[in-house]
């Protein structure tokens, strides 16, 4: 009996650590491997470094002004009366063409009255030129038969002597000649004409309404010739030149002009530090307010190089290739515009990024693309 105990009891032990070591087998059985990672090569592209001119172009902008324009400002009061066209914005008007006439009927009446006063001055004189000075009746009787009370009063017969001088004057014929002469200039400011052939671009009166004296009524421009005025900055100032060509481009970049610089302002702005310049330009489709966008040439740089701003890192030094491994260069940046980086001291034939690569740092190994094998693929 004791010996069957003893059996059952090892059978026991047996049993219970062959269950324990079969568990043991399942639970390792279950562990999978990590894979090794694979050790990725980032592909970089790459320029091979040829230096020579660049053309360092300034990028300017603003808006479109007419070159001649005028503002029109009334200098007599009176009731604006309608003429052939109507006085509005966008009437198109000729050289002398008349763009606004202003009632001048009672102050042309005391123009005539004083003509007709001048007239029967010169008339009295008459019968003592004749007994007195008989030697330039003969003008003075000419000057009378000429005299058109209807139109401008003409100048008076030359004087050529002291005698005649002092008689004439003597007889207020001079003082009267210039009274009408200053009505006259005056009654010419009743009709506004137009300087030069172009467009109404602002009406502030309309036909029928009572202008007062110092009175603006409106804008007349030139639509043949714009200017654009751009703010440079004084590096380049000295660089510019009256009469070089500009390069202009409207705002969606879909139509290009050409310009040239016409001015160039010879004081710095002191708040900005930069000089404005004036780009004047001529075409049909330009409008007086249009945004565009001058590419003006400042300067060559020469043994230089031009890349992407991206590229560029604590604003002295790129990243080039050797023996597939990344390392930087200092560099020496000579320009900055929006995209692009003009850059000195990179020896010609250096291999360097053209792309900027994520996350990439001296030292990292890559992998140079290979653009001949890429098309033969395709």
């Amino acid at each position: 009996m004791d010996t069957r105990k003893i059996i059952l009891s090892i059978l026991g032990v047996l049993l219970i650590g062959a269950s324990i070591y079969g568990a043991m087998a399942i639970v390792n059985s279950k562990k999978t491997l990590r894979p090794r990672p694979e050790k990725v090569v980032k592909t970089v592209f790459v320029d091979t470094v040829q230096n020579g001119t660049v053309s360092i172009v300034v990028p300017a902008n603003g808006n479109l002004m007419a070159k001649q324009r005028v503002e029109l400002y009334a200098e007599v009061q009176g009731v604006f009366r309608s003429g052939n066209k109507l006085f509005k914005a966008g009437q198109v008007y000729n050289r002398g063409e008349t763009i606004i006439r202003i009632d001048a009927s009672e102050y042309a009446a005391s123009v005539q009255s004083a003509k007709s006063t001048l007239y029967n001055l010169i008339t009295s004189i008459m019968p003592d030129l004749r007994l007195d000075y008989p030697e330039v009746f003969s003008k003075w009787q000419d000057y009378l038969n000429g005299f058109d009370i209807k139109e401008s009063t003409p100048p008076l017969p030359e004087m050529t002597s002291e005698k005649e001088k002092y008689f004439i004057s003597g007889r207020g014929i001079l003082t009267n000649y210039y009274n009408i002469k200053n009505l006259e200039q005056r009654l010419s400011k009743y009709r506004i004409a137009a300087p030069f052939g172009g467009v109404l671009a602002e009406a502030l009166v309309t036909e029928g309404t009572l202008i007062r004296a110092g009175q603006k009524l409106g804008e007349f421009i030139n639509t043949d010739v714009y200017e654009l005025e751009v703010a440079v900055s004084k590096t380049y100032s000295d660089l510019l030149k009256v009469g070089e060509m500009v390069e202009l481009v409207n705002l969606n970049g879909t139509k290009k002009y050409t310009g040239k610089v016409a001015r160039i302002n010879g004081r710095v702005d002191q708040a900005s530090q930069t000089i404005k310049a004036f780009i004047e330009v001529k075409d049909e489709g330009l409008r007086e307010g249009m945004y565009l966008e001058a590419n003006l040439n400042a300067k060559k740089e020469s043994n230089a190089i031009e890349v992407d701003r991206g590229l560029l890192l604590e604003n002295d030094k790129i990243f080039v290739v050797r023996d597939s491994i990344l390392d930087l260069i200092d560099v020496k940046p000579v320009y900055f515009s929006d995209k692009k980086v003009v850059l000195k001291d990179v020896p010609d034939g250096q291999t360097i990024v053209s792309k900027p690569v994520v996350g990439a740092y001296a030292g990292m190994l890559v992998k140079v693309f290979d653009e001949s094998n890429s098309k033969t693929e395709d």
